[in-house]
């Protein structure tokens, strides 16, 4: 029985790390090939040069990597627990800055808003399996 629970919570895991890594994949996808587009959506000017090239390799490069570290867990399940904790600490980060900038920063637009719900339902999602993983591999080990 406990196995065969682990087995599905290890799948919903893996699952739920499948989905951040495409939408991750996607963005990069986005950054790279409309780098103008996906700019201006989220509020930066790109300066010809160096502005594009700084835009091209840390939304473009850095959303690619983290795509391919959320989706190798369904490739090799040794490191799903791996990719979980790596996806609470960038995004919690990313939850600490935003709110931040809330405080910090006026103007800000609709779209930022939107990232920022995405940040924050992505963070308490991997934290809140990650607990509720920890909790039950505790309980069951008793």
């Amino acid at each position: 029985m406990w196995s065969s629970n682990l087995g599905q919570a290890e799948f919903m895991i893996r699952l739920f790390l499948a989905v951040v890594g495409s939408l991750y994949l996607l963005l990069a996808l986005w950054c790279s090939f409309a780098p103008a587009t996906t700019s201006l959506t989220v509020g930066f000017a790109l300066k010809p040069g160096s502005g594009q090239s700084e835009f091209l390799v840390v939304y473009g490069g850095l959303e690619l990597a983290l795509g391919i570290v959320f989706l190798w867990p369904l490739y090799q399940r040794e490191v799903v627990r791996y990719a979980l904790v790596v996806c609470i600490i960038m995004h919690g980060c990313l939850v600490l800055f935003r709110t931040i900038g809330f405080f910090l920063f006026e103007g800000i637009e609709s779209t930022t808003y939107s990232l920022a719900l995405g940040e924050w339902l992505i963070f308490l999602i991997s934290l809140g399996v990650c607990l509720t993983q920890h909790k039950s591999t505790t309980t069951s080990a008793k």
